[in-house]
């Protein structure tokens, strides 16, 4: 191996390593029982606060019946209130599985489309690089440098029959190779 690729060793030993996480999970384990002895103690709290201990002895039967005429309304108002946070509850995870749905897809197998070429001028590329602060059109044309070409000496060719009996023979070629000095 390169020392590139080469772990560095770890700074403790492996059985240090192992007390060290049995001590975490014992730690943690303790903490764990000691929070949920924490929430069934306020749950029973709670449930003394807002439901005391009912007094039956004693009491007729007028009374025993709207006792339980309370109780049933006081049962209705909450199965009310937990039906409206259970639908509540069931739109969001139809909410969340259709974002993340969408995350898929957006993350995922989406292939991208071939594009295609598209001849653009030079006004449109500006307009929509720029949006609507462009108003008069430029022309790059006219802020080219021009260069001017020399122009060719052109020998005027009257008449192609003339100028092919002129150069045959050797007398022609003598003329055409004066000409290339």
């Amino acid at each position: 191996m390169s020392e590139g690729n080469m772990k560095p060793k770890p700074k403790i030993s492996a059985s240090r390593r192992l007390f060290l996480k049995t001590k975490l999970l014992k730690k943690a384990m303790t903490m764990l029982d000691n929070e949920k002895q924490v929430r069934k103690d306020e749950r029973e709290r709670i449930l003394t606060e807002k439901v005391p201990e009912l007094q039956l002895s004693g009491l007729s039967l007028q009374d025993l019946q709207n006792i339980c005429k309370e109780l049933h309304q006081k049962i209705d108002g909450a199965d009310e209130a937990r039906y409206d946070i259970d639908s509540k509850v069931s739109k969001n995870d139809r909410e969340i599985l259709d974002l993340s749905q969408k995350i898929f897809e957006l993350k995922g197998k989406m292939k991208r489309p071939a594009l295609k070429r598209v001849r653009v001028s030079a006004d449109a590329m500006l307009g929509a690089l720029l949006g609507t602060k462009v108003k008069e059109s430029v022309d790059f044309k006219a802020n080219l440098k021009t260069v001017k070409k020399e122009e060719e000496k052109k020998e005027e060719v009257t008449d192609w029959r003339k100028n092919v009996d002129a150069m045959s023979g050797m007398e022609g070629r003598k003329k055409l190779f004066n000409a290339g000095q």
